[in-house]
């Protein structure tokens, strides 16, 4: 990051956010007044979350969570059973269903 180059050569992914983050601390401080900077915070929150997806991660972890509460709180009506699953339905016979994962052959 320091350089702003990224790993193929160009600017790294979140140069931008720290030029305008650079930017803000130029305008809004000096070197006798550095209480400006408070100013600069939602650019810096949207430099670290460009570093670190923090709440993007976060939202995606809420996403998942309200999926999953409402998949199990309407379960499907014709969901596949597990022994189709596993045999993709390729054999189509419950009884061939265990004879395979059972390892036994007719």
């Amino acid at each position: 990051m320091a350089s702003g180059y990224g790993l193929a050569g160009g600017p790294s992914r979140c140069f931008p956010f720290w030029q305008e983050l650079l930017a803000c601390y130029v305008v809004n401080t000096d070197t006798d007044d550095v209480s400006g900077g408070k100013k600069c915070l939602p650019v810096l929150e949207d430099y670290y979350e460009c570093l670190h997806h923090k709440k993007e991660a976060a939202r995606t972890r809420a996403l998942q969570h309200a999926y999953r509460r409402a998949e199990a709180a309407h379960p499907r009506e014709n969901a596949p059973k597990a022994g189709t699953v596993r045999n993709l339905g390729l054999l189509g016979k419950e009884e061939d269903t265990k004879s395979v994962l059972n390892g036994s052959q007719k």
